[in-house]
């Protein structure tokens, strides 16, 4: 049972996407797509060629967003709004997985690669509004993105947390190693396991891993 290994955790870090909600129900499925388009418009490329920068960026950057400042010096702010302007309706409320992080001790927060308001989005299309004591996105990091060590720093310097007596629930198990290092419980939410020294748990059930944690 995990729920010895997080008796000392007193905040509580949570991704967004595929983590508080299923890959299935596709929501960054429409920002992919919105991704490609933005890169073709405003780098003059075809489809293929966008979608190769796409994933390039992602692999070598942390983000298609990191890649593309760094690469292209593009601003982040008009990217954002606009690859974020997407349908939030095929998300579904989930009250379940709602009492279950009602139920953690501590502190909850959010922290994501994409914008605190699309954050927000997204938790109320699930039904998670209002639960949490801060929301933290990629602005918050001076746009550096997870897995940056920086953005990890900057974000939990600007909250307060100590590392030591927290857990973060994570999809992407990149994201995992710096909060590793710094001392966090990381648990790593998809549907396969990926042994890793740097992953202490998998689950491939939020709701159900949270409700060992405090039942």
């Amino acid at each position: 049972m995990p729920a010895k290994h997080f008796s000392h955790v007193q905040t509580w870090v949570f991704d967004l996407d595929h983590t508080l909600y299923p890959p299935e129900m596709q929501l960054f499925d429409q920002i992919e797509v919105r991704m490609a388009n933005w890169v073709m418009k405003e780098l003059g490329v075809d489809r293929p060629e966008a979608d190769r920068l796409r994933a390039k960026y992602w692999r070598e950057h942390g983000t298609t967003l990191a890649g593309l400042m760094r690469v292209h010096g593009v601003e982040p702010d008009g990217y954002l709004l606009d690859v974020h302007d997407i349908d939030f309706t095929v998300l579904t409320p989930d009250p379940m997985l709602r009492r279950a992080i009602i139920a953690l001790p501590g502190r909850k927060i959010i922290y994501t690669n994409g914008t605190a308001p699309y954050a927000e989005n997204v938790l109320k299309a699930r039904g998670l509004s209002g639960l949490f004591d801060a929301t933290y996105g990629v602005e918050h990091a001076d746009f550096h993105p997870k897995p940056d060590r920086a953005a990890f720093e900057k974000v939990f310097a600007t909250d307060g947390l100590d590392p030591t007596t927290s857990a973060m629930f994570e999809d992407d198990p990149r994201n995992l190693a710096i909060p590793h290092a710094m001392g966090l419980r990381t648990v790593h939410v998809a549907p396969a396991a990926l042994p890793q020294d740097h992953i202490h748990h998998h689950t491939d059930d939020l709701r159900g891993f949270l409700t060992q944690l405090t039942g």
